[in-house]
């Protein structure tokens, strides 16, 4: 099922204000269950943690930023 690029929009927005709020929030409350590991440990985890959410989601992200492919073109000359 391919999604419209209006889909894809809204569901990134939908996910950059919704989903990534939530999973930075629930990232940082499991690494403070374990002791401190070192710095470079700990920068490690969240660089780790930082990539880990946006594979999914990588389908939805790609081509958002671009103009609608499907969207009539009014400056088209003949």
């Amino acid at each position: 099922m391919a999604l419209s690029h209006k889909t894809r929009k809204r569901l990134s927005i939908l996910l950059l204000v919704v989903w990534l709020p939530l999973y930075i929030a629930v990232a940082i409350r499991v690494v403070a269950l374990f002791d401190r590991p070192p710095i470079w440990a700990e920068l490690l985890v969240y660089v780790g943690l930082g990539f880990l959410w946006a594979i999914p989601f990588k389908v939805i992200f790609k081509g958002v930023g671009r103009e609608d492919p499907d969207a009539a073109r009014d400056d088209e000359r003949p």
